[in-house]
């Protein structure tokens, strides 16, 4: 399941808890982020299993237009996460 711009948008301004994890190289976050942990892709492929996440929380990962954090997510789901979203389009819609 994926989750849009809009509705992630909407969730932030409600001040939803959430757990996102950007999965952009560290330099790419630093020159614009929405908060969340930043996780690079290749760094999460060989440490998921070193963080402690409960697998049933929802989990949003996002990076610059959703294809990192598309793989993002078939890796979490690979390793037992049940409730991962992908923000669709990344954060150029959620700019936009």
């Amino acid at each position: 399941m994926d989750i849009t711009a809009a509705e992630l948008k909407q969730r932030l301004q409600h001040n939803e808890t959430l757990t996102l994890i950007d999965v952009r190289e560290e330099l790419e976050y630093h020159t614009f982020n929405i908060g969340g942990l930043n996780i690079p892709l290749g760094r999460l492929a060989t440490e998921v299993n070193e963080y402690d996440w409960n697998k049933n929380d929802e989990i949003v990962v996002i990076c610059k237009i959703g294809m990192r954090s598309n793989t993002a997510k078939l890796i979490l789901q690979q390793n037992g996460y049940t409730n991962v979203k992908n923000l669709k389009g990344g954060l150029i819609a959620l700019r936009k």
